[in-house]
């Protein structure tokens, strides 16, 4: 019985320290791989860096302006007088119900509420009711 205790103690013994070297070597290669992400992060915002430094270089008011002049010669330049009064735009057309107006014209339209919309006349055929019936089920 004691040597049977004395093995259970040495496969424990042994068990615990294969499950804490797993446990080491495992937080080795997470640290290693957390320090892989932060320095492929850091390369990452570097290349952004570089990517707004080119963007800002490349939208440069003179640089715009002389491929504005090369490519598109017959531009005119924005004046005060392009631009159009209230008054001079014309009037909104009413809004118009072609649904409606089809519907009518097939003689099943209903009268509608739409404020400036035209009024549709005609007739659409009644639903069936609904309602339960006061017939008692016959048993």
């Amino acid at each position: 019985m004691i040597k049977l205790l004395h093995v259970a103690a040495i496969a424990g013994l042994i068990g615990s320290a294969v499950w804490a070297y797993s446990i080491k070597y495992e937080t080795i290669r997470q640290t290693e791989e957390l320090a892989r992400l932060e320095r492929e992060i850091e390369r990452e915002r570097e290349m952004i860096a570089v990517l707004r430094a080119e963007w800002a270089f490349l939208n440069r008011p003179d640089r715009v302006e002389a491929l504005t002049d090369a490519h598109l010669p017959d531009v005119v330049p924005f004046a005060v007088e392009h631009l159009a009064r209230f008054e001079d735009l014309p009037d909104r057309p009413p809004d118009a119900d072609e649904i409606g107006a089809k519907l009518q014209a097939l003689g099943l339209g209903a009268p509608t509420a739409t404020p400036g919309a035209p009024a549709i006349t005609g007739s659409v055929p009644a639903a069936p009711s609904t309602t339960p019936s006061t017939r008692t089920p016959a048993r």
